[in-house]
């Protein structure tokens, strides 16, 4: 990241603030796009973002100081302008607890045959949910057996294990999540590699890495923030798996690992490692008899809290106040690099995923707020953390919510509102970035035909920025639909809407920078969702519910 001088903190106009005095009657549509104009504006935006983007707060990853930093200045001016906390405790923040299984380096031994496998460069813990949470593994020269992908799919004939008993033995499996080529239904009654190695007696689980680019990244997040992992309920099986016992210790190889483990075998490991890249799945086989693999591990379990920002801004009318329209962003990004760049940078700043969205929600705030009266519904607004690691912030959020989930109308949200590609652009990196006064608009009519149709109105009405559909397909290969906080929301029946500038040549790298927003563009859309906003708060009756959620079936 590169640091930019914060900008002087521009006032609302005095005519502005003196309008805000009186608080009778309701939010009038008339009035909507006149408190949008003057009260939402670039420089207030810019503030707010160069803040957020800053190198101070160090890609703001979850969890982290730079993370908390960031709640801390969003709660301050929530708490200075008058809104209600809706966190834990009385706070403005929802403590999220996270928890990560690491490994003990010095205690903890491996090896096959007689080669001593080394911590970090040969073999790492799994991150994720699915990493070892024992005190202690104690596996004694095991044999090992190769199962593919590692699935069975009773539905398609796939069995994995097909030839092989795999008790008492230590399983080579690809790492890649979901298997190639299936989907929705074809998991009913399904068993992935833990579920089937805890059932049958397996000691142990051997992953291969798919690629030395994959296995850097594993190594690099073990021991830092992103080795965290939400602490969440675990779903129940499907009533048609059969039952299993706690899935064995498992292990991640290095692709170096993997080639020495699969030396002789009759499939290379080059095969092996594409298998586990691309998802295929492959004959079982046990590999060769004198060769054993011996694990002891120690792991230590590290717990913290990170948080969720919420606050809620109450509405005038007495039985409807009681509902919300909930707005949200994700105030994370992915944090700091190991190495700089070819330009000495770290920092991954994220100014346009996600800090336009987590500045833009502010400035909704802040207009609601100096509003000349109040909308009729409350407005429910939350900034979510751990985004960028699996939806975390909001998953936990709809999991316990602070307000009745049942009452929230509707939940619009904001994420990478702030870049534009110019005419001249011929990037291919930039070719599905939006232009400059345009913006991909996702799931406004997936659940609610109303809510979409008030969605087009609004713009129509108002800005007339060119709303692109061109990602509003539950079918569509990117599925940017399930790849966002709000779809916690949907799927949970709270119909959605979601603004997107589309991906760009600098998402998820260091050069996500302020210098790079058009923030003529981040403006006019931060209007216009305040001015949708608006119009859901005082709607009659909430959006009707017409259309059932499409569930996400491509395999990521």
């Amino acid at each position: 990241g590169r640091s930019e001088a914060l900008a002087d903190t521009v006032p609302a106009p005095a005519a502005v603030r003196g309008a805000a005095r009186g608080r009778t009657g309701y939010l009038a549509p008339a009035a909507a796009p006149t408190v949008a104009d003057q009260m939402i504006y670039t420089a207030q935006l810019r503030d707010y973002l160069s803040f957020i983007a800053s190198d101070e707060l160090q890609g703001r990853d979850t969890p982290s100081n730079g993370l908390n930093t960031a709640a801390r200045f969003l709660a301050t001016h929530l708490s200075r302008w008058g809104f209600r906390p809706a966190g834990s405790d009385g706070t403005f923040f929802q403590k999220v607890p996270l928890v990560r299984t690491r490994l003990d380096s010095a205690t903890s031994r491996a090896a096959l045959g007689n080669r001593p496998l080394r911590y970090g460069s040969d073999y790492l813990l799994p991150t994720g949910q699915n990493r070892t949470a024992v005190a202690t593994v104690n596996i004694a020269d095991a044999p090992l057996v190769y199962v593919g992908h590692g699935w069975v799919l009773p539905r398609r004939g796939v069995d994995s294990y097909r030839g092989v008993n795999v008790r008492g033995k230590i399983l080579v499996v690809n790492r890649r999540r979901l298997p190639k080529g299936y989907g929705g239904p074809d998991f009913a009654g399904a068993q992935n590699v833990q579920q089937y190695a805890g059932s049958h007696g397996a000691l142990g689980i051997v992953y291969l890495a798919e690629s030395e680019a994959a296995y850097t990244t594993l190594r690099t997040n073990a021991d830092s923030p992103r080795g965290f992992a939400p602490v969440a309920p675990v779903a129940a099986p499907p009533a048609a798996t059969p039952a299993s016992a706690p899935a064995p210790a498992a292990v991640v190889l290095s692709p170096t690992a993997s080639r020495l483990l699969l030396a002789g075998e009759r499939l290379s490991a080059e095969t092996a490692l594409s298998r586990s890249a691309s998802g295929e799945g492959g004959d079982a086989f046990d590999l060769a008899a004198g060769k054993k693999m011996r694990l002891a591990l120690r792991s230590v379990t590290e717990t913290v809290t990170t948080q969720n920002v919420v606050a809620v801004w109450e509405g005038g009318d007495p039985v409807l106040k009681n509902e919300y329209v909930a707005l949200g962003a994700h105030y994370d990004h992915i944090g700091v690099a190991t190495t700089p760049d070819a330009r000495g940078d770290t920092i991954y700043n994220g100014a346009d995923d996600d800090g336009s969205g987590t500045s833009a929600i502010l400035a909704i705030a802040d207009a609601f707020r100096q509003s000349p009266s109040r909308p009729r519904r409350s407005l429910l607004f939350v900034w979510h953390c751990g985004e960028e690691k699996g939806l975390w912030g909001s998953d936990f959020f709809t999991r316990n919510a602070t307000v009745p989930l049942e009452q929230i109308t509707a939940q619009l949200n904001i994420d990478m509102i702030g870049r534009s590609r110019a005419a001249e652009d011929t990037s291919r990196a930039n070719a599905r970035l939006s232009g400059p006064k345009e913006i991909y608009v996702i799931g406004s009519r997936m659940q609610s035909t109303q809510l979409g149709d008030l969605t087009a109105r609004v713009n129509t009405d108002y800005q007339g920025l060119k709303y692109n559909y061109r990602y509003d397909d539950p079918k569509d290969p990117e599925g940017f639909f399930y790849r966002s906080d709000h779809y916690n929301y949907a799927r949970r029946g709270i119909p959605i809407v979601f603004w997107f500038d589309g991906v760009h040549e600098d998402y998820h790298r260091r050069s996500d920078e302020i210098s790079k927003i058009d923030f003529a563009k981040m403006t006019a859309v931060t209007r216009t969702v305040f001015l949708t906003a608006a119009e859901l708060a005082d709607l009659p009756a909430r959006p009707v519910v017409d259309k059932p959620l499409v569930e996400q079936k491509e395999n990521k």
